[in-house]
């Protein structure tokens, strides 16, 4: 019997995730129907990007592996110029601005598990890229960051009855309008949130239960 709880990471893009399989030695065991990498207790799956993405392989995650815990990681852009990028934030709620209930037609609502101690942040998640300056404004009204996984990792999670933890790292404020700058600040900031991933989450996610 393994001595700690096995952990699944989600994360949309290799780019992203390049720093945790090097810096925790990490080998490929599987190519399809996601790239997924192991080291000891730590699963990575590499999602692609989106919605639908995100939620398959996270439920393929959760019912190939049964890990005690899914801890989606990855870059978020900021809704407004109040949130630094680099800075790191666990996620607290997730608003889906784009997906209306259907009895209400107020944006869906989902709530990951929390640990105490983090600077915390409200996220909202789209089926796309939110890259206009006056959209993020709207967006900031109710939501401090914005990605394109988060709310479907939440939600697999939910049904598997798998705890489902959420931390984002700013890669984009609305300065940012281009691709290829969130992918260079990406790139100058994946490595720092690797580390602080390291040094302050991993431990604690390993503790389940």
């Amino acid at each position: 019997m393994e001595k700690d709880p096995l952990i699944a990471i989600v994360m949309a893009t290799m780019i992203e995730a390049k720093p945790f399989v090097t810096g925790m030695s990490m080998q490929q065991i599987e190519k399809k129907p996601f790239v997924i990498f192991k080291q000891d207790n730590i699963l990575l799956a590499i999602s692609g990007i989106g919605k639908t993405n995100a939620a398959i392989a996270t439920a393929y995650c959760c019912q190939r592996f049964n890990p005690a815990g899914v801890c989606n990681l990855g870059a978020a852009g900021a809704a407004d110029l109040t949130h630094r990028l680099g800075d790191v934030f666990h996620i607290t709620k997730i608003i889906e601005h784009d997906r209306p209930e259907l009895t209400s037609g107020k944006p869906t609502i989902h709530q990951p598990d929390v640990l105490d101690g983090f600077l915390t942040a409200i996220l909202s998640t789209s089926d796309r890229a939110i890259l206009d300056p006056d959209e993020r404004s709207l967006i900031s009204e109710n939501a401090d960051l914005m990605d394109m996984e988060g709310a479907s990792v939440t939600r697999a999670c939910r049904i598997f009855e798998t705890k489902c933890h959420i931390f984002k790292f700013v890669s984009d404020t609305p300065e940012h309008t281009k691709d290829n700058d969130i992918i260079q600040n990406i790139r100058l900031y994946r490595t720092p949130f690797y580390q602080f991933f390291n040094r302050s989450i991993i431990h604690r996610l390993l503790h389940y239960g």
